[in-house]
């Protein structure tokens, strides 16, 4: 029986694996312990994929970025061809011979040479193109299989758990009724980890792409009368915000994961979280202001990454924010943060007009 699952029923359930009511649940107990070998098994094949298949898309986009930097030259050097040919003056070096004109037929043959050059590189472009589209409907494909899979044993745990309270219901001690919904709590948090990975590697799905006019004041309130919030916080937003175009889903995303962060953030009796705006040339920057318990500016990169977290919080997936971040840099805008311990913590981010 799985190490980890007989250290709980000896701490939760306080009951012995040598007496014989450790026996009649046998049964049981073992539907539970096939599901943590599986779910472990699962869940660290996604870890690892996750981690291979964004490092191969990182790459990907640096080759994609190197090529296109080697078309724009390409581009430059053909456009200053095409003024020289324009005004009949391009001039030649080779060796102790300049000053010489470059004839009609010497021009017109470097203008076909450059166009072969920028017909490779477009030929280059469109294949790494395709090799990443696929690599990302491939993460996509086995995001949703796993998700499936993994969230399978975690509704029988649920299920099974649900059965001992309503068979026991009155005649279980306090300190098991706690324990049971312990599990529950736990469980409930990896149904969220597996749902916020699926989450996460979605996002550059533009199969997906929904996008439209979206009144941020109505989206804004619309979160925060969804999300639980206690009395003492308030939450303030700007009279007029702007009206932008893209995916209702993902923008929402990133606002109610920043108002999420911000409430577990407040420590104190009177909890205050603002959303700023300003306009830029080309770049609508927003923020989400608290007055909360703040972070260590060792802390400020390390947050966005997926599986981090420094909340000691028992929901928290870690998962949050590295979906926000993935988001921002899709509509090619930034984010970062401004944060004093104990004074409270500003995300800011960008997103391109």
């Amino acid at each position: 029986m799985h190490s980890l699952l007989v250290r709980q029923i000896r701490k939760f359930l306080n009951i012995d694996p040598d007496t014989k009511e450790f026996l009649d649940m046998e049964k049981f107990l073992s539907a539970i312990d096939k599901s943590y070998h599986n779910f472990e098994d699962q869940f660290s094949m996604l870890q690892r994929a996750m981690s291979i298949s964004s490092q191969e898309l990182f790459e990907a986009n640096q080759k994609l970025q190197q090529e296109a930097e080697r078309q724009k030259k390409v581009i430059t050097r053909l456009t200053d061809a095409t003024k020289t040919l324009q005004l009949l003056t391009f001039k030649k070096q080779k060796g102790d011979h300049q000053g010489e004109e470059l004839t009609g037929i010497e021009l017109a043959t470097l203008i076909e040479e450059q166009a072969n050059q920028i017909s490779e590189v477009e030929k280059q472009r469109e294949l790494l193109l395709k090799d990443l589209e696929k690599s990302n409907k491939e993460l996509n494909d086995y995001a949703h299989v796993v998700s499936h899979d993994l969230k399978s044993p975690l509704r029988s745990i649920n299920t099974l758990i649900t059965w001992i309270k309503e068979d026991n219901q009155g005649k279980l001690e306090t300190t098991t009724e706690n324990n049971l919904n312990l599990i529950d709590q736990n469980i409930e948090k990896m149904d969220n980890l597996i749902s916020g990975i699926l989450e996460y590697s979605v996002i550059d799905d533009k199969a997906r792409n929904l996008e439209s006019d979206i009144n941020l004041i109505d989206l804004i309130k619309g979160i925060i009368n969804l999300i639980p919030i206690s009395d003492h916080i308030t939450i303030s937003i700007p009279n007029t915000l702007p009206i932008i175009h893209a995916d209702p889903s993902r923008i929402k995303q990133i606002f109610q994961n920043l108002i999420n962060n911000a409430i577990h953030a407040i420590d104190k009796e009177k909890g205050e979280i603002e959303v700023l705006f300003e306009e830029l040339p080309d770049f609508w920057k927003f923020g989400i202001q608290d007055n909360g318990k703040g972070i260590l500016k060792k802390y400020h990169n390390k947050i966005f990454e997926i599986f981090q977290t420094l909340d000691d919080k028992k929901v928290s997936t870690g998962i949050g924010l590295s979906i926000v971040k993935k988001i921002v840099e899709f509509y090619n805008g930034e984010i970062w943060i401004e944060s004093e311990k104990e004074i409270g913590t500003t995300f800011y981010f960008t997103l391109k007009k």
